[in-house]
């Protein structure tokens, strides 16, 4: 059976937010006038916009920042229904965070500048059948470059590559790496392991090739957010044990870590936007074969052994049922000797990581990501 995964969603794609808004070229400018308006002109422009909130700060989240909270309301003002009333088709057809930014952005007039990687789709080979990946490269591709693997979030249910550009494109650019954007497969037409397998046959994919298009694979790292983050903690635990090339560093951004529902995040932020308890329970439902398997140290990486393990970042927010999981991950890493830093942002919610064009938390977090990625590939 093929196993592709084509996404059916009503986004627009590659017109994502990246780390510092880079994106598709705005195309109500000429030509000319994009060129003289460059990335570092359009970024101060943009920072000067003052976001401020319309209603009061809801009573799941009464310590948002204004600019966060700014989307969350332009996020309900879409319309969209509860994933957890919904089919899994249903799902992958509501807004997005990303639909939120983007709107946020075209109601303030905010620009965005010019992409500086280019992009390469190609099917590969996994398990099952065929797998879809996005290949970034820094546009002045001169020379050789480190690599890194990243993993969408999403539940193991939703979301692909398109609704995660942002941050693979933000990766490509700020670190000059070449970037690998992995799909793969979603329940409830594929459980558990299945994501797990694909990604993991990604990443020996990438080792194998990425010679091909200037990759360096003595400098690779594999990035995560929310279930992708599990997916790349997945990928270094097999990496170890079937003794392959490892990562020389890995980011787990609010990953999916534990299995507890009962959690003091899980409780106080149970009602939480865009993520939340009734929500989390809905994607154990879909993405797994029973709920029994929440307990499985894949899921459950507090569970793991996580001896050996590549140097680690985990970043978590302070506005989500994950962010006492993502401290108990740090903590186990830490005893487990795995050299691992924690950073918690406040005010924030999951998501805010890809939102650095409106919310200056997730500006904070990606250039914490990079510095950490760049000094691990220059050891």
């Amino acid at each position: 059976m093929q196993l592709k995964f084509f996404s059916i969603y009503k986004h627009l794609a590659f017109c994502t937010i990246a780390f510092t808004m880079f994106s598709c070229n705005n195309t109500s400018k000429s030509s000319d006038e994009i060129q003289i308006e460059t990335t570092d002109s359009i970024i101060h422009k943009n920072s000067k916009v003052s976001l401020k909130p319309t209603e009061s700060a809801p009573s799941w989240g009464l310590t948002l920042k204004p600019e966060m909270q700014v989307v969350i309301e332009k996020l309900v003002s879409l319309g969209g229904k509860p994933i957890e009333t919904l089919t899994a088709a249903e799902a992958r057809m509501q807004p997005t965070p990303t639909d939120a930014v983007m709107a946020v952005m075209k109601e303030h007039n905010m620009a965005m500048p010019p992409a500086l990687c280019d992009t390469l789709g190609k099917d590969i080979s996994v398990i099952g059948g065929t797998t879809h990946v996005r290949i970034y490269t820094p546009k002045d591709a001169d020379s050789i470059y480190p690599v890194i693997v990243y993993y969408h979030g999403g539940g193991w249910v939703i979301a692909d590559i398109n609704v995660y550009s942002a941050s693979a494109q933000g990766l490509c650019e700020q670190a000059k790496a070449i970037v690998v954007s992995v799909e793969y497969p979603k329940g409830p037409e594929h459980k558990f392991p299945a994501a797990h397998t694909t990604c993991f046959d990604a990443y020996k994919w990438v080792l194998k090739n990425a010679s091909s298009w200037k990759g360096d694979t003595s400098k690779i790292a594999v990035v995560g957010e929310s279930a992708g983050g599990n997916l790349a903690a997945n990928v270094s635990m097999m990496a170890r044990d079937k003794k392959i090339k490892m990562p020389v560093y890995e980011v787990l951004i609010y990953p999916v870590a534990n299995n507890d529902t009962a959690s003091e995040s899980y409780t106080k932020y149970a009602a939480a936007k865009p993520l939340n308890k009734p929500m989390m329970n809905w994607f154990v439902k879909n993405a797994l074969s029973s709920p029994a398997q929440a307990g499985d140290p894949r899921i459950s990486l507090v569970k793991a052994n996580l001896s050996g393990m590549p140097p680690t970042l985990i970043i978590c927010a302070e506005i989500d049922p994950l962010q006492t999981e993502g401290k108990l991950l740090s903590d186990k890493f830490k005893a487990a000797n795995v050299s691992t830093d924690y950073k918690m942002y406040d005010g924030v919610t999951h998501e805010f990581f890809g939102m650095a064009a409106v919310v200056p938390e997730a500006k904070d977090a990606q250039a914490l990501v990079v510095s950490k990625l760049k000094a691990a590939f220059n050891k």
